[in-house]
């Protein structure tokens, strides 16, 4: 896939419907032969989207308006560049616990959970948040995941966690203030909800903070699942990863996560990680599969704002 059809299909199948400002400015993209220029210079795996758009808003720039970006990134690609090349999109998006709650509440508890792709740890709390989906409430704290739930065969309560360990190449600090304002320039500039739901889930974890690890999804998750107490289900969970890590690494990391103890819940493309017999996804738009020990179980929007059962 060229460089301009990576940024029509975040337009269309992504940005379409939920943020106007990135349609719009993803189609932009893919049109500017100069921009695309400057883009061909970085590594494949630095010219996605959400990485560009989160470093010009970290800096300051313009994401509103297609010629002032334009502008402003031909103007600072130094610093752009730089910004680039050093982060990762780790949106740590506490909405995706919406989706995952259905397993994990179904699952012999209490849970001793461990994310792969952590980034700052607040997919770890499932048990802290509350939830809606349509006229169903469960939890009692804040922030309240909203979710449209098709078909999904919903526990009657949070699950119970007594163990949260991360493993991320690059961990961030709920506590640190410049990590947070990364988390932050990583939502979509319309998501103040998302801006809100950020500031409350870091609380969360800033309160309790898990065990993060820097590391390898291959070389260090059995050390890392290793500290997982005993007499708890172990569940390694990531969602929205899996792309970032090349196919033999992925692969690798398929096989050692299900020789591991414990259950394993996935959350990634269909592209990402492929299943037979897919049904057809509800929309066009971009989905998730969930699966649970490599059953795929529902499609699930990617910030968690929706998933439809077929399990």
């Amino acid at each position: 896939m060229t460089i301009a059809e990576v940024y029509v299909e975040f337009g269309v199948r992504e940005a379409r419907g939920v943020s106007t400002a990135y349609e719009r400015l993803s189609l932009a993209v893919s049109r500017d032969d100069e921009l695309i220029a400057l883009l061909r210079t970085l590594p494949p795996a630095k010219r996605q989207p959400n990485l560009l758009f989160g470093v010009v808003r970290l800096l300051g720039g313009p994401v509103d308006d297609p010629a002032a970006f334009h502008e402003y990134v031909v103007q600072n690609w130094p610093a752009i560049e730089a910004q680039i090349r050093s982060r990762a999109t780790q949106t740590n998006e506490a909405g995706r616990c919406a989706v995952l709650l259905p397993v994990l509440a179904a699952l012999p508890q209490p849970l001793a959970l461990l994310e792969v792709g952590a980034s700052a740890g607040l997919c770890l709390y499932p048990d802290r948040y509350a939830y809606r989906y349509g006229d169903r409430l469960l939890g009692t704290g804040e922030p309240r995941l909203e979710c449209e739930a098709t078909g999904v065969p919903l526990p009657t309560g949070v699950p119970e966690v007594v163990w949260r360990g991360g493993l991320d190449l690059n961990p961030l600090d709920v506590t640190d203030p410049a990590d947070v304002g990364w988390l932050d320039s990583l939502i979509w500039p319309e998501h103040t909800h998302r801006r809100a739901r950020l500031r409350a889930a870091a609380a969360v974890a800033s309160a309790e903070p898990p065990t993060l690890v820097r590391g390898d999804l291959v070389d260090d998750l059995p050390a890392l699942a290793a500290r997982a107490p005993a007499d708890a289900t172990l569940v390694v969970f990531h969602t929205s990863v899996l792309y970032q890590v090349p196919p033999p690494r992925r692969e690798a990391f398929v096989d050692l996560v299900r020789d591991l103890p414990g259950h394993w819940i996935a959350n990634e493309a269909p592209d990402v990680l492929p299943y037979d017999d897919l049904p057809q996804p509800p929309s066009e738009a971009m989905h998730n599969v969930l699966a649970l020990d490599g059953k795929p179980l529902a499609w699930t929007r990617g910030h968690g704002q929706a998933m439809t059962w077929f399990g």
